[in-house]
Formats: structure tokens, C-alpha cells, sequence
């Protein structure tokens, strides 16, 4: 039980933040929301890779690959619902 939640946020966490370096601009979401953005971000990767793959996931590689690109889409739709990186500033 503790171990699938701390695998759940170290999941989270690394996801969140190649999100965050993939995604242009600036983001100041702090370390706790990095790790929501992830852990989110991996149950929609892991929910379309698994509509495409007939239900292929975990901690495989691919399960990985899917909870990073969840984890880009939930950052960008974050980002457009809440006006963040809307203006570009010099």
C-alpha cells in the first residue's frame, strides 16, 4: 500500500517534471503541483495508450513514455485554463 503511493509520486514527480522542460515557458506551479500534473498526467497516459494498446501499462517503459505525454496534455490544458503562459514577457 505505502509503496504503490510513493511509487505513484516518484511517477508523479519525474513525469511532472519532463513535462514541465518539454513545454515552452516558464512555469511556477511548485513541487506538490509538478506531482499532481504527473500523477494525473500518468492515469490519462496510461488511459489512452491503454485505448490503443488494448490495455498495456505499468511501470514499462511504454507506461512511462504514456505518463509523460498524459502528463504534457494535462500541462498544456492547465496552462490555457488558467491563462498561464498566455503573455510572453521580455
Amino acid at each position: 500500500m505505502i509503496g504503490n503511493i510513493i511509487g505513484w509520486i516518484v511517477l508523479g514527480l519525474i513525469a511532472g517534471f519532463i513535462a514541465r522542460a518539454v513545454v515552452p515557458g516558464k512555469d511556477d506551479i511548485g513541487v506538490l503541483r509538478t506531482i499532481v500534473l504527473g500523477i494525473v498526467g500518468s492515469v490519462v497516459g496510461g488511459f489512452l495508450l491503454g485505448a490503443l494498446t488494448f490495455g498495456l501499462r505499468g511501470f514499462q517503459p511504454l507506461g512511462w513514455i504514456g505518463s509523460v505525454i498524459g502528463a504534457i496534455i494535462v500541462l498544456v490544458i492547465y496552462n490555457k485554463v488558467t491563462g498561464r503562459k498566455s503573455k510572453q514577457h521580455d
